[in-house]
Order: C-alpha cells, then sequence, then structure tokens
C-alpha cells in the first residue's frame, strides 16, 4: 500500500514497528509511546469530526497539538485520562514529535507547524539523598536477611559500600571485573558519554569487596564480572534495586531511598564536608558544572531545616 494511502493508526502501527525492530526500544517505552499516540490520533479524530489518514497529519496545526496537551493537563473522567503534570505533558510533545519526525522521514508527510509548540516549563528536580545516619543503615542491614547467604550478605554491602564511597553509578560499579580487584587507590571508570574518570577508593570500600571475595563460593577469570548474582551469573541492576528496596523497608526509608540516592548522598555529604563544586563535579563525572550546582541547593535545605529543627523560634 502506498504511503499516501495509509490510515492515521496504521501510520501509528508502522511507527510503533520501527521503535520495535529497529531501534529495539524496551516494552515499557513502546507501551508509553503506543498509549500517547493512540491518544493523540483519537483527539484529532474528535477534533476534526472524522478519522483521520496519513495525509490528515501532514495539516496538524500548532493549535490543535495545544489544544490536546491542555485537555490532557487537565484529564477527562469521561475517558479515564488522569490529569498529567508538567514533566509528563513534555513527554507526550516529545512523542508527538518523534512521531512526526517519522512521518516526515519515512512517509514524505511532514507537519511544519509543530515547530511553532513549545512544551512546558519544568522545574528542575533536586537530587534526594539519604542521611550519614540512613547511608550508614542501609550498610549494616544488609545482613539481616535470614535468606541470604553470607556471601550474598558480604556482596550487597560491597556493592552498597562501592557506591556511595564513590559516588558511582549502578552500572558502573557492576561494570567491574575481577581484573579490577583488589581495588586499588583509585578506578578509572567510563561513564556516561564515554567520559573517563578517576573514583578514588577509601579503605573501608576495599575492604568490603575483599571481604566479599574471600566469601564468593564462584571461581572468575579475569574479564568476568565482579559481582555475581547467586546463580553465578552477572549481578544486574534490578537485584540491586530490589535489595535497596527490602532494606528501605525494613528500615522506614522513603521510596526515594534507592541505590542511585547513595550517589547523590556521596556529593552532598563531600559538600557539606567543605569539598568544593570543581572537585565534586571531577568525582561524579558530570561533564557540566551546572549539573553539580544542584548539590548547593539541597546542602542548603539541609542546613536550613537543621536550622529550624534546632532553633528555640524555629
Amino acid at each position: 500500500m502506498a504511503a499516501s494511502q495509509l490510515t492515521a493508526d496504521e501510520a501509528l502501527a508502522a511507527w510503533l514497528e520501527h521503535l520495535a525492530h529497529e531501534r529495539r526500544l524496551a516494552p515499557n517505552t513502546l507501551e508509553a509511546y503506543g498509549r500517547i499516540g493512540r491518544g493523540y490520533l483519537a483527539f484529532l479524530q474528535r477534533h476534526r469530526g472524522e478519522p483521520q489518514r496519513l495525509t490528515d497529519l501532514g495539516t496538524v496545526t500548532a493549535a490543535e497539538v495545544r489544544a490536546h496537551l491542555a485537555e490532557r493537563r487537565q484529564g477527562s473522567q469521561d475517558r479515564g485520562d488522569q490529569p498529567l503534570a508538567a514533566r509528563s505533558l513534555s513527554q507526550t510533545l516529545s512523542a508527538i514529535r518523534a512521531f512526526h519526525g517519522f512521518l516526515d522521514r519515512r512517509c514524505a508527510t511532514p507537519a511544519p507547524q509543530l515547530a511553532l509548540v513549545r512544551g512546558p516549563r519544568i522545574k528542575p528536580s533536586l537530587p534526594r539523598p539519604v542521611s550519614e545516619d540512613q547511608a550508614r543503615g542501609l550498610l549494616n542491614e544488609t545482613g539481616a536477611d535470614p535468606d541470604a547467604e553470607v556471601w550474598e550478605a558480604a556482596r550487597d554491602r560491597a556493592v552498597l559500600t562501592l557506591l556511595y564511597g564513590c559516588g558511582l553509578r549502578i552500572s558502573e560499579g557492576l561494570s567491574l571485573t575481577r581484573a579490577d580487584a583488589p581495588l586499588p587507590e583509585a578506578l578509572r571508570i567510563t561513564g556516561k558519554g564515554g567520559k573517563t574518570r578517576l573514583a578514588p577508593v577509601l579503605p573501608a570500600v576495599r575492604e568490603a569487596v575483599d571481604a566479599y571475595l574471600a566469601l564468593l563460593p564462584f571461581p572468575l577469570t579475569s574479564t568476568d564480572a565482579l559481582f555475581r548474582a547467586r546463580r553465578g551469573g552477572p549481578l544486574t541492576p534490578r537485584h540491586v534495586q530490589a535489595m535497596v528496596q527490602q532494606l528501605r523497608g525494613r528500615l522506614g526509608l522513603p521510596a526515594s531511598a534507592t541505590p542511585h540516592a547513595l550517589r547523590h548522598s556521596f556529593a552532598t555529604h563531600l559538600l557539606g564536608a567543605g569539598a568544593d563544586l570543581r572537585s565534586i563535579q571531577e568525582l561524579l563525572g558530570h561533564a557540566s558544572l551546572s549539573t553539580t550546582q544542584k548539590y548547593t541547593a539541597v546542602d542548603a535545605q539541609h542546613l536550613l531545616t537543621a536550622y529550624a529543627a534546632a532553633h528555640p523560634r524555629g
């Protein structure tokens, strides 16, 4: 069938097929894009009063897209649509742009007015670290699971100590191999965008990893992943996330206490101890200092909270 003869629904199906097989997006992402696309086409059909074809999508106006976003912002009880926050609206617009970009490239059906639509302003979210006591609690609680083997408890403690002590992302910590241990005084870490940095290793981190390796029941070659799962395969990010979820449940910590929160805590605790922003930027591997500056707001917020709690007239 010629592209010009496609219905809008068939065009959407072609885009999702492209995302699944050429872009290889995750199933959850595909589901979200499909939901946004179907809602967008349903709006156009209601707004224009008739089923849409591919050629109709090229005539979409900026006003129509803005009207759709306004409708999604308010939500609809009749259709079971929940009101969307600014960040979700921005993701909706991004998906619509991606859909029309596909139609332009693959189906020769541009929608020029889409360039006139601006997304909602999104207030940057601040990092949500855990306190020093909470971080210690997470590390100490790793041995409290009665169903875990002794070596698994040592592994979990080593992983969390590494994330907190070196400020690593989960993917960076799990990318270490057996050849990286015993840990040197500084690890060479390749982070986002292939950016390489040196992460100093505290004695406590080195000792935790050594204790885990002393108990590990599986032989490893130099190229094998350092951290192993119960059956001997490489440890996955999902395991670390699930493990921290269990720990925070036992400790009564908020949902924001995640493995990545330990990286945020690494930065904020260093800042609170007097480290300068430029050094923290290097340790975290941030390309821009503006990204690191978010931690100054977190530290100031903590200071104000402590002041309000301690001052006699707080």
